[in-house]
């Protein structure tokens, strides 16, 4: 199994350009399922998750025309029903998380659906109630095979109705609403996710001639169609990428440049670094972070301790807390992060502090950070990722600290990020892959 090898400890520089979003991507490629027509996607990901898929769906009967680094044509106008019951689909999904999001498009335009418990990030449970919940509310009928672990679902018809999710699940939503989009009648979607990826889900299906209105909020209405058709969709750059970046120049007192981040689609991601006491200058549509010897964490109004926690958007995402508790634990002053969602996703503070950081886990959502102000540098060690945004967390550290560090079970963070230690060499890291 493939580690980096990373010598810490030396000062970057140059632009990055973030990668197209991989939950998007997910989300997107598994709408392609809803047509027998040609659709055009770009600024796709060359990482393991979204290449599983894309594999996943050619086996499926997908047909699949790589144009450019990048952009694929797609065209699901043969689909292997029976395939979906085999040992082989089984394995294929189960490998992959978002492979769940399947389900909606299938049921929608062929009456049923299967998936296995599929996998991912071990960062604690993930259940799926609100996806079956949904579908069962549009008419479905859904089973699970408790020894097989595997899900079905069908339905004759599948009629709008008004659903009320019980959580504002991205990959929930996205589920629900692409059944929706060719059910009979109107399907209302109250508490739905409304996080930029899942809009530009909706801005793709009405391209493609779905009529989907109150995108961007939390209250989704959906007049079905009998029919949708092919479009062209381009992919956003990945916000937990460039959240990484401004991360990487803060531990590293790097100058770097990030281009073409959409910025207005990051909400409140730059303003949490700002929180921390980094420079994150808007330039046009680039972030341009500058060299930094110190950064010192605010405080409340009152001056007590700031509290950073994740939030359903428009709040602060999960996926970059891990990135926020790193960064932390070189600034000047104490924070309390406060991971809400997973209740795994902070054990991977005990490397952290092997490493020299000061952090107390008060239990498995809140971790207090006391910030060392750059006047002890972390140390080399050797270390393995847990899950893909922990693996880029210990990556930064390893960049920032002095000496050698090995991270091993790199397979976790290839999963998310793309060609990451060749960019990062690009920028004068010292990192090589081995193994």
């Amino acid at each position: 199994m493939a580690s980096f090898e990373i010598h810490g400890g030396k000062q970057l520089k140059g632009e990055l350009t973030p990668q197209g979003a991989k939950n998007e991507a997910l989300q997107i490629l598994c709408a392609v399922l809803l047509t027998p027509e040609k659709i055009t996607i770009s600024n796709i990901p060359d990482i393991i998750d979204v290449n599983k898929l894309i594999d996943l769906l050619q086996v499926m009967g997908v047909k699949i025309e790589k144009v450019e680094k990048g952009t694929y044509i797609f065209q699901a106008k043969e689909i292997d029903l029976p395939f979906l019951e085999t040992a082989d689909f089984k394995k294929r999904a189960a490998a992959l998380r978002g492979s769940i999001m399947i389900v909606g498009p299938l049921l929608a335009r062929f009456g049923k659906g299967f998936i296995p418990k599929p996998g991912g990030d071990k960062i604690g449970r993930r259940r799926l109630d609100t996806h079956f919940e949904g579908f069962t509310m549009l008419g479905a009928k859904f089973n699970y095979d408790l020894n097989e672990h595997f899900y079905s679902i069908e339905a004759e018809k599948l009629t709008g109705t008004y659903i009320h999710l019980d959580e504002a699940s991205v990959t929930g939503t996205a589920n629900v609403l692409m059944a929706a989009v060719l059910a009979e009648g109107k399907t209302t979607i109250y508490n739905a996710a409304c996080e930029p990826y899942l809009q530009q889900l909706c801005k793709m299906l009405n391209s493609m001639g779905a009529n989907i209105t109150g995108i961007g909020s939390n209250m989704l209405h959906i007049e079905g169609v009998k029919e949708l058709g092919g479009c062209f969709h381009r992919i956003l750059p990945d916000m937990i990428e460039i959240g990484s970046f401004i991360g990487l120049a803060a531990m590293t007192k790097s100058e770097i440049t990030i281009k073409d981040v959409s910025y207005d689609d990051l909400g409140v991601i730059p303003n949490v670094f700002r929180k921390l006491g980094i420079h994150v200058e808007r330039r046009g549509d680039d972030i341009f972070i500058p060299a930094q010897d110190h950064y010192e964490i605010d405080t409340f109004i009152d001056g007590s301790i700031l509290t950073i926690a994740d939030a359903p958007w428009p709040g602060f995402t999960p996926d970059l807390l891990s990135i926020i508790l790193v960064v932390a634990t070189q600034a000047k002053g104490s924070v309390l992060i406060h991971q809400k969602m997973f209740e795994s996703r902070l054990f991977f503070v005990d490397k952290l502090i092997d490493m020299g950081a000061q952090i107390i886990l008060c239990d498995p959502h809140r971790a207090t950070v006391i910030g060392l102000n750059n006047q002890h540098t972390l140390k080399g060690i050797t270390m393995s990722s847990p899950d893909i945004r922990a693996g880029v967390s210990l990556l930064i550290a390893a960049l920032s600290a002095k000496g050698k560090s090995i991270i091993e079970n790199i397979e976790q963070i290839d999963r998310g990020y793309q060609d990451i230690d060749l960019r990062l060499r690009n920028l004068g890291a010292d990192i090589r892959r081995i193994g």
